[in-house]
């Protein structure tokens, strides 16, 4: 395809995407559920499991394989975007004394559902067919765990922020965990694909890369920022300008050490400054890219989802056992370490149910395994159910426990003043 074929191409695309992803979230968000979850769900559905099933031709014609590297690029876009607003709403709430527990529930909640996936992943070898030729067992494995104790951290802060839990102790608790819990995931990801690829030096690059973007970001970002925040007679155009500008460098940058975009765009979101301009800036990014750009990465995720895998039962019971163990080992686990640091029951079993929800940031994972080579199509597929099923359970889980606690409170009534006894 040309360069003067591609540009009407994609056009056409991103009016099929945006129009699928709008009208899907508004029939999930009458049931309850965040509007991403039903751009997850479009993105399933107009891939080759539904669309390219139902008209193939149509299909192929809407989103030729010239089309796809550029559909990739454009969702990137997205993901900066929204890692940037994650980061500046991890920074509200990050300074709130939960450091102690959430560093355990993050623990947990990477150790426990990463030792199942690990274990499950050397059960299903010579069982199943989903292990790519000339992986070793132990990088996929690997990879199994890793994207088991993922949590979508920008799901979780847009769930909390909707059902009004940002000041409340679950809902603050449940940031600052799951942002860890991301934070140690990228890095044990980039360590897998550096031993992945065989070579030390990707390795080296990555430590090594990872320490001078941690210095640069903490003594030449974070004062840029704030000083172009308050500069007298810059525009707010000019403020959105220039923060893009770091924001894409970063995101350039952590992608060159195999860090990847997410984790450059989170740093700079941390290190934006609070006041009024800076919340200016952080919404106009998130407003125009989130609408527009994001849907073009589930769509991309989409299109490599092959759930005509599940006709193997063998595939399908993988990922059916991979879904329990999932829930298994990040509810659990986080719920049990909220419980031993001394949280409430009711506390602890939101904090699990939150952390439980993998959405966006497993599907980032999964493609860039896929990118890498050591994933296979049976086992993407596996992997996105589990991203569906954790995070569409989510919100009915925590209505149930709100329900339930409401109920409680109505039963027990309220307490006797002291002068009627």
């Amino acid at each position: 395809m040309s360069t003067a074929d591609l540009a009407p191409a994609f056009f056409a695309a991103a009016v099929v995407i945006l129009l699928t992803c709008r009208l899907v979230s508004i029939v999930v968000t009458r049931l309850g559920q965040p509007a991403v979850v039903g751009e997850m769900i479009a993105g399933v559905l107009l891939g080759p499991s539904v669309f390219g099933l139902v008209a193939p031709g149509l299909s192929e014609r809407i989103f030729p394989a010239d089309l796809l590297p550029l559909l990739y690029v454009v969702g990137q876009i997205g993901l900066a975007a929204l890692m940037f607003h994650a980061g500046h709403e991890f920074r509200r709430y990050a300074e709130r004394g939960l450091a102690g527990s959430a560093v355990a529930i993050s623990a947990a909640g990477v150790l426990i559902p990463g030792a199942l996936g690990l274990a499950l992943t050397f059960a299903a070898h010579g069982r199943v067919d989903l292990f790519v030729d000339g992986v070793p067992l132990g990088v996929t494995a690997a990879f199994v765990a890793i994207a088991l104790a993922i949590t979508a951290f920008p799901m979780l802060a847009r769930i909390i922020t909707e059902r009004a839990m940002s000041g409340t102790r679950h809902g603050s608790l449940a940031l600052a965990s799951g942002a860890t819990d991301d934070v140690l995931a990228w890095l044990m990801l980039a360590g897998l694909l550096s031993v992945a690829a065989g070579e030390l030096r990707p390795a080296l690059m990555t430590v090594g890369g990872s320490l001078v973007f941690a210095l640069v970001m903490l003594f030449v970002v974070r004062r840029f920022l704030a000083w172009s925040m308050r500069r007298p007679g810059w525009s707010d155009e000019t403020r959105l300008l220039v923060t893009i500008a770091v924001l894409f460098a970063a995101a350039w940058f952590t992608d060159v050490i195999e860090l990847y975009v997410v984790f450059g765009a989170f740093c700079v979101g941390m290190a934006m400054p609070r006041g009024e301009a800076a919340e200016r800036v952080v919404h106009s990014t998130h407003s125009v890219t989130r609408v527009i750009f994001l849907p073009m990465f589930f769509t991309y995720s989409g299109l490599h989802t092959r759930f005509d895998v599940f006709a193997e039962p063998a595939v399908l019971i993988f990922g059916l056992a991979a879904v329990v163990v999932a829930v298994i080992g990040k509810f659990g686990g986080c719920w049990g370490a909220a419980r031993l640091c001394g949280e409430s029951n009711s506390v602890a079993l939101r904090v699990g149910a939150l952390m439980n929800a993998r959405g966006l940031m497993q599907l980032i994972a999964l493609n860039i395994g896929l990118q890498a080579g050591i994933v296979s199509s049976e086992l993407f597929a596996a992997l996105v159910l589990v991203a569906l099923v954790t995070t569409t359970m989510t919100t009915p889980v925590l209505s149930r426990l709100e329900r339930r606690d409401a109920k409680s409170s109505t039963v027990i009534g309220p307490p006797v003043p002291a002068s009627a006894t």
